[in-house]
């Protein structure tokens, strides 16, 4: 009997735990563990919880059509893998490995106590194109600058190709009790999703979906329409490389063969741009393994002393989309709705809290952390300490973002206010961006209060950013 341990690769196709399981010979059972508590601070927020409950169901039935089961389980991993396997008589546990500090720990605790009694463990390599600790600098250490990193990674050659999913899989001749999946109280209560449900399909079949519509319809206007929030310029692949139902080898292989097309150059550009994205998931983990701290600490321990702000209020009014600002405010009203911000959006959005309303980092971090739907530990560091400035490769502190001329360059035709914060879509695309400066007459017109429909902006641009330069001024001042 081998034990196939199931965490954040929630597929069959291109799954080297699954196939050396299958390989080895015998019964594979699939097992899910449910343990927020050995995520180490970051267990699955609101949003991944609605979507680990959609997707362990959707692969349960993928399952099922192959002739096995999904066993969940309640507990912290090493007891529960430990007594299935004595229930069971495994002699062989196999998994894909993870990267995030806590993980890593849960995982050499699995593998001690499962090893002292000679069943034999075995992870393999599954979430990532690279594995982080075998791209180093010349001189051995980390990359913390994405270009010669992503070199880095080019120059070790492309990825092996996708294996696909077995036909079918060795099921036992007895199933052990499963724990129900409503048992675990992942769907929100009161139901919060509608929004998530009608966006999003969970799941390897929901994946393979995205993937074609991307190399149909994004590729060959990626580069540009990307950064386009008011377009479907995005693949939005990113939840379901989180949570491993699809592989990134999968992604590579179906995309990579355009780079060299050269009866389309518009889609070879798209490639190459899309394969770079993917190479900024790469860099996020990479760091995270190399720098485990990072996740609560800045990499740059010089700003850790900037001085940051209390506001409650300040907070409240940028998490429900009420700061003023039309292009954050439509952000965070697509982040609450949706479970999902456009990336642009995204950088806008954690500026103006971090450089705007000066919060930390981790604040926003958290909250990302909770209503993302591709909420990631490393992706999500790495974002967030981009946008301080505190991280590996960041935006230095002191370029700030005009949330108005972003959102002028980028909705350019205002269509993504309109759509996300519809109070406005009466105004003249000349304001929609910034509403304040209309005269009363336009905003009657538009049937705009301010300050009763829309609220006045929290805070003056020029007069936060010069807040902001002060504080990290005042930091310079404070650090050795």
């Amino acid at each position: 009997m081998n034990l196939l341990w199931l965490r954040q690769d929630l597929r069959l196709d291109d799954h080297p735990a699954l196939l050396a399981a299958v390989a080895r010979g015998g019964p594979v059972l699939p097992v899910f563990v449910w343990a927020p508590e050995a995520e180490g601070g970051w267990p699955p927020g609101g949003a991944g919880r609605w979507w680990l409950h959609r997707s362990l169901t959707a692969l349960a039935g993928d399952l099922r059509r192959r002739g096995s089961d999904l066993i969940v389980r309640i507990g912290d991993p090493p007891a529960v893998l430990d007594d299935l396997a004595r229930e069971c008589g495994a002699t062989a546990l196999f998994w894909t490995r993870r990267f995030e500090p806590a993980a890593r720990e849960i995982e050499t605790r699995v593998e001690e106590r499962l090893a002292s009694r000679g069943v034999e463990t075995r992870w393999l390599p599954g979430a990532l194109l690279y594995e982080p600790a075998a791209i180093r600098t010349a001189q051995g250490g980390a990359y913390q600058v994405f270009t010669p990193f992503w070199r880095a990674c080019l120059r070790a050659g492309p990825p092996p190709p996708p294996r696909e999913a077995p036909g079918r899989l060795p099921a036992p001749a007895t199933w052990p009790a499963s724990t129900p999946l409503a048992s675990l109280g992942l769907l929100p209560r009161p139901d919060w999703a509608g929004g998530l449900q009608a966006a999003w399909q969970p799941g390897e079949a929901g994946a393979r979906v995205r993937l074609a519509r991307t190399l149909t319809d994004a590729l060959a206007v990626y580069p540009e329409a990307r950064d386009r929030p008011d377009q479907e310029g995005t693949a939005r692949l990113s939840p379901h490389l989180h949570w491993g139902e699809i592989s990134p080898r999968r992604i590579w292989d179906a995309v990579a063969g355009h780079v060299v097309a050269a009866d389309d150059p518009r889609r070879a550009r798209g490639a190459e741009a899309f394969l770079r994205q993917l190479g900024w998931r790469e860099f996020a983990h990479h760091l995270l393994w190399h720098f485990p701290h990072t996740d609560a600490a800045p990499l740059r321990g010089e700003l850790a002393a900037l001085p940051w702000r209390d506001d409650a209020d300040g907070l409240r009014a940028w998490q429900g989309g009420r700061t003023g600002y039309p292009l954050v405010d439509a952000g965070l009203r697509e982040l609450r709705a949706t479970g999902w911000m456009h990336n642009r959006v995204r950088m806008v959005a954690a500026s103006f809290l971090v450089k705007h309303l000066l919060l930390p980092w981790q604040v926003g971090a958290g909250w990302f952390w909770d209503t993302l739907v591709d909420a990631d530990l490393a992706n999500n560091t790495l974002g967030w300490q981009w946008t301080a400035g505190c991280g590996a490769d960041a935006a230095p502190f002191f370029r700030i973002f005009n949330p108005v001329l972003q959102g002028r360059k980028f909705d350019p035709d205002g269509a993504y206010v309109r759509c996300w914060v519809p109070e406005l879509a009466g105004l003249p695309v000349a304001y929609l961006h910034e509403p304040w400066r209309a005269s009363a007459a336009v905003l009657a017109s538009a049937g705009v209060c301010l300050g009763v429909t829309y609220p006045q902006p929290l805070v003056d641009h020029a007069a936060a950013r010069q807040r902001a330069l002060a504080a990290l001024a005042a930091c310079r001042r404070r650090s050795p």
